[in-house]
């Protein structure tokens, strides 16, 4: 018996070789992305964004419900306030007794604090929200699964799609986030997850000399 819900899936397969290379250079790229603070202001195709956010949306996600609303911005007043917004936080949580001193001493060698300046430079600000449920043709409640595993996923793939391109990012979560929902007038399914300013790095951005753990640090193998 045929499932109506199923097509072939034969993408062929590639020569070991040819896999081999294409690994290898996909390490090495991704071995040369890092977190920006420091952004350049030159404009960025709206195209660009796009394209990174349709990749995106190419994650699995629990029983393919896409639990995710990705709002982009570069209009310079939205920007403004979401910055001021999240500094507010941001200050409360670096000055304000927030943020354990075991926090403060972690993120030290990132060289950050309350001051959130790239959120107004960037072009682009792209906030993830994480769709708590979505709603059936009829208007009612549809469970959704996995939700944050799915956004979650859905995040590393707009990463890698950006640094593929040549641009810059930052995963930024001041907490508490209601803010982005308030600015940004969602629905109240969705919960801000990710702030993600998006640009190319300024000529003066520099970037903390951290090592990565080494392959035998992060994987366990049980072979024959």
């Amino acid at each position: 018996m045929t499932d109506s819900h199923m097509i072939p899936y034969r993408p062929g397969r590639r020569d070991e070789n040819d896999m081999i290379r294409r690994a290898e250079s996909y390490h090495r790229l991704m071995e040369s992305r890092r977190s920006v603070r420091q952004f350049s202001a030159d404009p960025v195709p709206r195209g660009l964004i796009e394209s990174a956010i349709g990749t995106a949306s190419t994650a699995p996600s629990g029983a393919h419900r896409q639990p995710w609303t990705f709002v982009a911005i570069s209009d310079p007043t939205v920007k403004r306030e979401i910055r001021l917004a999240a500094e507010e936080e941001e200050r409360a949580f670096y000055l304000k007794g927030r943020a354990s001193e075991e926090w403060l001493a972690a993120v030290e060698p990132m060289a950050t604090n309350w001051e959130k300046p790239f959120l107004e430079t960037v072009p682009w600000l792209v906030v993830v929200f994480e769709q708590t449920f979505g709603y059936d043709t009829d208007g009612n409640h549809q469970k959704n699964y996995y939700v944050k595993e799915s956004v979650g996923i859905a995040c590393g793939f707009f990463i890698a799609a950006l640094h593929n391109m040549g641009l810059a990012t930052l995963t930024h979560t001041p907490a508490p986030m209601k803010f982005l929902s308030e600015i940004l007038q969602r629905p109240d399914n969705e919960r801000p997850s990710i702030i993600f300013p998006i640009g190319y790095p300024g000529d003066d951005a520099t970037v903390p000399d951290l090592k990565r753990r080494e392959l035998e640090d992060i994987s366990v193998w049980f072979t024959d």
